[in-house]
């Protein structure tokens, strides 16, 4: 029985090493962390971007596969019955900033990416698109975050289960 958990540790961990791997492949294929500090004008600090993309992943891995013990708020409004409504609106400023910092950031990965493929200007090409590329690409964003608030509006999230 021993043996067998210990194998499901050790399958578990490498699954985990390479979803890892293939992420940091896709960082530095890109080239995404030069080019935050390239336009930032920071790179005197990429290795403090390095550390904050590792310690990102793995707090996403941990909150993943650890959801039920790292479960703050419910049991803030368990021992703090005073403080729900304060407790429930802190929650929903820290949504909304993580939320923005998690679209830019996916923003910013898929239009390295693109960029990356040269599809833009090969599109732009191919179709005689001269001006208004900047337009387009902040309507397709402007559309995805319509297209968010619809889903979260509307609880659809709620229905797949």
């Amino acid at each position: 029985m021993i043996w067998r958990i210990v194998f499901l540790i050790v399958l578990g961990g490498s699954y985990g090493l390479l979803a890892a791997a293939g992420v940091f492949t896709v960082f530095v294929a890109v080239g995404l962390i030069p080019r935050f500090a390239g336009k930032t004008h920071t790179a005197k600090k990429i290795f403090l971007y390095e550390e904050m993309v590792v310690l990102g992943t793995l707090a996403g891995a941990v909150l993943t596969i650890f959801p039920e013990y790292l479960q703050i708020g419910s049991y803030v409004r368990q021992q703090l019955p005073q403080w729900v409504q304060l407790w429930d609106a802190l929650g929903g400023g820290f949504q909304i900033i993580f939320g923005l910092f998690c679209g830019m950031f996916i923003g910013c990965l898929a239009l390295a990416i693109a960029e990356m493929l040269d599809s833009i200007p090969i599109f732009t090409r191919r179709i005689s698109f001269r001006y208004g590329i900047s337009l387009v690409i902040l309507s397709v964003a402007a559309g995805k975050l319509c297209g968010s608030f619809l889903y979260f509006w509307k609880e659809m999230h709620r229905l797949i289960q």
